[in-house]
């Protein structure tokens, strides 16, 4: 497991999701504290593309949404990643990702749209749901399922997992979970993690089935409802996470999910197309 070395400061998400610029282009490598069956999470993936997009000189603004889409599993080698700004005007900017491997082609790529949000008329809907606080439940232990579990902890209020047995249920279990959750060395909530933390809802099968299948998200999309400005006030290093699913159809599923700060403020909302094979 990565952790903090004497008088390193470096969090291990962020140097999970870092790159750095040779010869002009951006290089990276998988990250082993973050790898899950067979390849990374893709919620590390989808931070490394969004970073670089956040860390380019011209972007502007905050992002208001990002789609990651996997293209195919990231092998344990370096790779490279190429941001391009597609569009832009006076209120938004557009942006593409892609990460790419030699030999493997591009195994991910996101868009993302980019906007300085100004002050409004204002109003929050839904509301956050009930749950006691974080302090008051434990968390679940590490299972060593896989490796980028351990660099969370998570805290279930509703839909525990409970999939040791084996056996497949003859009847479908629900797919709605609740849990609070950070990462496992305390960092603060940011646009990086929130994107990260929409992929880390265990597959919605896993707890309708009673078992582990093979499953693999294929496009995960994430809406963010505050600015910079909003995340720093929050200042929160936890967030409570909702998730259900709709359907289960010819080897493919939908992932619902919200994130919520402590405060009851709705930091992000997320969707996902996930294969599965049941």
């Amino acid at each position: 497991m990565l952790e903090k070395t004497p008088g390193d400061s470096v969090h291990p998400f962020d140097r999970a999701t870092k790159t750095t610029t040779i010869d002009g282009r951006l290089h990276g490598t998988a990250s082993e504290d973050y790898w899950a069956f067979v390849g990374p999470f893709g919620g590390a993936t989808g931070a490394t593309l969004l970073r670089a997009m956040i860390e380019h000189p011209d972007r502007a603004g905050d992002p208001l949404t990002v789609t990651v889409n996997f293209c195919a599993p990231l092998a344990r080698a370096e790779f490279q990643v190429n941001v391009r700004l597609l569009r832009a005007n006076r209120s938004s900017q557009h942006w593409m990702a892609e990460l790419a491997q030699e030999d493997n082609g591009v195994v991910a790529f996101a868009t993302a749209v980019f906007a300085t949000r100004r002050e409004s008329w204002s109003h929050q809907q839904t509301a956050m749901p009930a749950a006691p606080l974080a302090g008051q439940i434990a968390p679940l232990p590490n299972a060593g399922i896989a490796n980028w579990t351990q660099q969370y902890q998570f805290r279930f209020v509703e839909g525990t997992p409970d999939y040791n047995g084996g056996t497949r249920r003859e009847i479908p279990a629900s797919a709605f979970s609740k849990m609070w959750l950070s990462d496992a060395t305390p960092r603060p909530v940011d646009f990086l993690s929130l994107l990260s933390m929409s992929d880390t809802f265990f597959a919605r099968i896993f707890h309708v089935l009673g078992v582990i299948v093979p499953i693999g998200t294929v496009s995960l999309t994430t809406a963010f409802h505050a600015d910079a400005t909003d995340l720093a006030a929050e200042d929160t290093t936890t967030v409570l996470g909702v998730a259900d699913a709709n359907i289960f159809h010819k080897n493919y599923s939908d992932q619902i999910g919200q994130l919520w700060a402590p405060s009851g403020r709705l930091l992000a909302t997320t969707t996902q197309v996930c294969y599965f094979k049941a």
